[in-house]
């Protein structure tokens, strides 16, 4: 008898992942070397420079179907306008932290964003916690009370990041348009904020930071590569991998950053913080090893 082929294996996505952590938990390098410039106005360059090369990427990706679908569809527009001003707001309070030397805070608020997402799912999606996320859940919630009593000044930032992402996921998770198209489209959307953002810098009696020195205009051209292509990547491992592995990978970006402001900026880590992200690491090993085991009971026995 002849043997049937066996099938062509699914290519990994792992590799794709841990490239998007890992320029996303190393992005504040990068931002530190454009801190001269303000934030508002890297935003502004940011999403003017990540417009062409989303629209390079969908052409070579031949999604521009896509992209139309949605630009004709007014529920996908208006889920992709709100969505827009929850990432836009995301990018502003994170390139601020970071230059601002608020490393900690920004790090905390990836961290509490899988947590929330959890949350968020239960009373926007109809989602059932099991016993162990419930418990991971208060625990993180335990350490953002210890830090609304010890680190206050600090605490909206974490919790600014972690909102406005989980709320963009949200939101994105009920309009059916890719990762990349979908923010194209939503950069296309911030276009006409970000150019009377620049344009307002340029009337300013300093004048634009872009164009003053070739090496910062460089950099500043740069950060529409450190937008779109992570999200290039997590898009493509998203499809190749369990949603459980993925969610555990996700952690590596604010740990490199946590040990950024450990390390490389020199931060002062208070016993307030120390202790808030000791209850956020136990909260995450809660999550984990139930996903694990839930990864266990329900995976398929093979003869």
């Amino acid at each position: 008898m002849t043997q049937a082929p066996s099938p062509t294996p699914q290519p990994s996505g792992l590799p794709h992942a841990l490239g998007a952590y890992l320029i996303w938990g190393f992005l504040p390098l990068y931002i530190m070397l454009v801190s001269s410039v303000p934030s508002f106005e890297f935003v502004g360059w940011r999403i003017i420079w990540t417009l062409p090369l989303c629209l390079l990427i969908v052409a070579v990706r031949r999604q521009f179907g896509e992209v139309k679908r949605a630009l004709t569809s007014p529920r996908t527009m208006l889920a992709l306008l709100a969505s827009a001003a929850l990432i836009a707001a995301n990018w502003f309070i994170y390139i601020w932290a970071i230059m601002q030397n608020q490393v900690y805070a920004a790090s905390l608020g990836y961290y509490l964003n899988p947590l929330l997402n959890i949350l968020l799912g239960t009373l926007f999606l109809k989602e059932r916690l099991s016993r162990l996320q419930w418990l991971a859940v208060a625990i993180a919630a335990g350490a953002v009370a210890m830090l609304s009593a010890g680190a206050l000044t600090t605490l909206w930032i974490s919790l600014s990041l972690a909102f406005s992402f989980g709320l963009y996921g949200i939101v994105r998770k009920q309009v059916n348009v890719g990762a990349l198209p979908g923010l194209t489209i939503e950069t296309f959307i911030l276009i006409p904020a970000a150019a009377m953002i620049v344009l307002w810098y340029a009337a300013s009696p300093d004048g634009s930071t872009f164009g003053k020195t070739t090496e910062l205009s460089l950099l500043m051209v740069f950060s529409g590569v450190v937008t779109a292509v992570p999200l290039l990547l997590f898009a493509i491992a998203a499809r190749r991998m369990a949603y459980s592995t993925l969610g555990f990978i996700q952690y590596l970006a604010p740990t490199i950053v946590f040990l950024l402001g450990l390390f490389v900026f020199g931060q002062q880590l208070r016993t307030v913080q120390l202790a808030s992200f000791l209850l956020i690491w136990t909260a995450i090993a809660i999550f984990v090893a139930d996903l694990w085991w839930r990864g266990r009971k329900v995976r398929p026995i093979r003869a």
